[in-house]
């Protein structure tokens, strides 16, 4: 992808870092990490050894995750209906 593309992108996806979610939605760094490495919050960029999420799509997917969580479906289930190989 072209560089001019990627820096459009940006503007059009407001990105937000690991310390600015915490603060915003009230997610500790481990269940922010945990979901990250689970695959459930993709990294979009990083800032040096920040990571960046878009949060538009952040947000949505935390909305969607806890709401499958309090219907009771476990962390492996939701990452599958979340990539969509299996439907909810």
């Amino acid at each position: 992808m072209p560089a001019k593309r990627i820096w459009v992108n940006k503007l059009m996806n407001k990105l937000i870092s690991t310390t600015d979610i915490v603060r915003k939605y009230n997610i500790s760094y481990q269940t922010l990490n945990y979901y990250t490495n689970l695959g459930l919050l993709p990294v979009v960029d990083k800032k040096g050894n920040k990571r960046l999420y878009e949060e538009r799509q952040l947000r949505l997917t935390l909305d969607r995750i806890n709401d499958l969580k309090k219907e009771g479906y476990t962390l492996r289930l939701i990452r599958k209906i979340l990539s969509g190989q299996i439907g909810d």
